[in-house]
């Protein structure tokens, strides 16, 4: 079953509808409506607290929807489950291995637990993440950031078609983060469909093709990265006098942030500047520079959440995960 996007042409990986979960009066996930094509690297992005890791535990069907659905690869995330698992790996939270035994022999006990002992496909994954070389090293050996790449080794046993990664480079040291996002920059250019989850902006904006930002368990935004961040570029304006600058920039339908007597920022696209240009030499103004300011998924995060002013989530972790486990059992 293969789920397609709304003009027929992409598929789709994964597909929400409504989506939404409640732990008493605290909404995690509030009627969130996404779609992710097949074969993207897909950033989740959201301050913490906003509902990333509950998201992936309904979509692994680790928790129950309040309301709302979702879809996996065209099955239904609650009653068709035996058809997704098979063809879905996650790391959510931090992994945990027997540190007295290797890497390899890690792997082994979780793929014959799972029925998927294979010497060479467990060879295969810890190649495919770099452990080749210390796969008969004790686990206890291992950095943080080789536990990481072994946890997504373990994700890769089932050869999955999707892949959840739930703040892979949470405390791992600069060295550790770029081996990870190296990895994942790897494995999305290999056919995978990554879903990765964060709340940094700068990684996620170097390995992800498209994003979608929640906030308060919301959707606020999704969309590719270049089409978002070319919707928040400016330009940086030197010219005088200023109130011909002002003036000038006024016709284009943008308010100027004045930055001292004779510059100005507006949120204008790079590619009008000859037209701003040729504008403000026929109003007469003596143009000194004008600059492209090129935006980042940090500062449209900042602009759309309310880490934009310092506004901190309420620590609802330990209630969401008490709530999750009553439901379990």
């Amino acid at each position: 079953m293969q789920m397609t996007s709304a003009n027929g042409a992409t598929p789709l990986a994964i597909e929400m509808n409504g989506l939404s979960k409640h732990f008493g009066p605290h909404h995690a996930v509030d009627t969130l409506n996404l779609t992710v094509s097949a074969g993207t690297v897909f950033g989740f992005l959201g301050p913490n607290g906003a509902g990333k890791t509950t998201t992936i535990r309904m979509l692994l069907g680790l928790i129950r929807p309040t309301k709302g659905s979702g879809r996996i690869l065209g099955y239904d995330i609650e009653r068709e489950r035996r058809a997704i698992l098979p063809q879905v790996g996650a790391i959510v939270e931090s992994p945990a291995f027997y540190p007295i035994l290797s890497g390899r022999d890690n792997l082994r006990v979780l793929a014959r637990t799972a029925g998927l002992e294979d010497a060479q496909n467990i060879a295969h994954v810890l190649e495919q993440v770099g452990l080749r070389e210390r796969a008969h090293d004790k686990v206890r050996t291992y950095s943080l950031g080789m536990k990481q790449r072994l946890a997504i080794a373990a994700a890769l046993l089932n050869s999955p078609q999707i892949i959840f990664l739930d703040e892979p480079t949470n405390g791992l040291d600069p060295a550790g983060t770029v081996e990870i996002r190296e990895l994942i920059r790897a494995l999305g250019a290999s056919g995978h469909t990554i879903f990765l989850s964060s709340h940094l902006m700068h990684e996620v904006e170097q390995v992800c093709g498209e994003v979608a930002i929640i906030d308060h368990g919301k959707l606020v935004t999704q969309g590719r990265v270049a089409d978002l961040l070319r919707r928040e570029s400016s330009l940086l304006i030197e010219a005088e006098p200023l109130s011909i600058l002002q003036e000038v920039v006024a016709r284009f339908g943008v308010t100027p942030q004045v930055n001292g007597s004779r510059t100005v920022t507006v949120a204008l696209p790079a590619e009008r500047t000859p037209e701003l240009m040729k504008a403000l030499v026929n109003a007469e103004a003596s143009v000194y520079q004008v600059t492209p300011q090129h935006a980042s998924l940090e500062h449209l995060f900042l602009e759309l959440t309310d880490d934009a002013h310092g506004i901190h989530h309420p620590p609802v972790e330990q209630e969401v995960r008490a709530a999750a486990l009553a439901e379990r059992k």
